[in-house]
């Protein structure tokens, strides 16, 4: 079976992925959903469905009375593992405008909404710009704003990653005024110009190649019933989870998970997590700041 699946073209494995999603998600899939959605004609449409059969005749079978092929009693993925984040985050992309609702692989989208996030003005062209500088290993001369200054100034940087802190996407790079590796917001670049040949090498910067594990648990003072809450939140086992993070990123991480601040100084209730190694991450975090 998995040769036989390695073989197919890039296209066709797509289009029986998305048979899969529909008869796990929907419960059923018919000729004309892939046609809508991949723009194939009705033998094309066909001849998936037949060749979807041959791989996993049991995962589906024809409802005459409904005129559609329904999921299986036997049902068993065979091209595409279910995946609860996949799913949400299609909800997600649709919610925030990135992904059109056609687009989606969801036929029958659920009522859902998202708490707004401010838009942030990254400008595509700079993006371009950035990107490309990293694909090249170039540094580009930035205007960029920072706040600790009143007008934006001009600096050469040399990005080799994108970021992303829960709120705002940034470049990583090193600046060659400040002479260390950075954040740089995209949104505060106003204007690039210049590029040139940068020999600053990625893997320099060992805050962004380092990680540190985060340990988290329920907060002590919450009862057991609702520790066990908390524990099916974040899909903890044995009274804990760890949470992989890059150096460069861990102050957003702990910001975003409200573990910046003293556990005692919110109500158990929301609070929710504890960091368990608090010491261990607080050190490093206090060292790499000194750097």
């Amino acid at each position: 079976m998995d040769n036989e699946t390695s073989e197919l073209r890039w296209g066709v494995e797509q289009r029986l992925e998305f048979i899969e999603f529909r008869l796990f998600w929907e419960g059923h899939v018919n000729r004309s959903d892939l046609m809508e959605q991949f723009g194939v004609s009705v033998n094309q449409a066909s001849t998936d469905l037949n060749r979807y059969i041959g791989f996993a005749p049991d995962n589906m079978v024809y409802d005459k009375s409904a005129r559609t092929y329904v999921r299986g009693p036997a049902f068993k993925s065979q091209f595409l593992e279910p995946d609860a984040s996949r799913y949400l985050a299609q909800l997600l992309s649709v919610a925030d405008g990135i992904l059109d609702r056609e687009d989606s692989w969801i036929a029958d989208l659920p009522p859902f909404a998202s708490a707004p996030t401010p838009v942030r003005g990254v400008n595509p062209v700079t993006l371009r710009s950035v990107v490309g500088a990293i694909r090249r290993s170039e540094a580009i001369e930035v205007k960029y704003q920072s706040l600790s200054s009143p007008e934006p100034r001009w600096r050469w940087i040399a990005p080799h990653a994108i970021g992303f802190d829960g709120f705002r996407w940034h470049t990583r790079a090193f600046c060659l005024t400040d002479q260390a590796f950075k954040d740089f917001l995209l949104s505060r670049i106003i204007e690039t110009r210049g590029t040139k040949l940068s020999e600053v090498r990625p893997d320099a910067d060992a805050d962004w190649n380092e990680q540190v594990t985060l340990e988290i648990g329920p907060h002590p003072a919450l009862s057991d019933t609702q520790a066990m809450v908390i524990a099916l939140d974040y899909g903890m086992k044995g009274g804990k989870a760890e949470i992989k993070v890059r150096r460069a990123l861990l102050y957003y991480a702990l910001r975003r998970l409200g573990l910046d601040t003293d556990p005692a100084a919110r109500k158990p209730k929301d609070q929710q997590i504890v960091l368990l190694n608090r010491d261990v991450i607080l050190g490093r975090q206090a060292q790499a700041e000194e750097q």
